[in-house]
């Protein structure tokens, strides 16, 4: 029965790694848009003029 258990920390261990790689690189991306945003507006507000 302990073999099963550790098993099964095991793959919840494995998962928590998994989602938290995911969760970052989700992270990543949305800065990354910010970023472009930021950029595309600060090059409409200079042609604006």
């Amino acid at each position: 029965m302990s073999s099963n258990k550790a098993l099964r920390k095991a793959k919840h261990d494995a998962y928590e790694a998994k989602q938290e790689k995911r969760g970052k690189r989700v992270i990543d991306w949305i800065f990354i848009g910010l970023i472009i945003l930021a950029v595309i507006f600060m090059l409409y507000s200079i042609t604006k003029e």
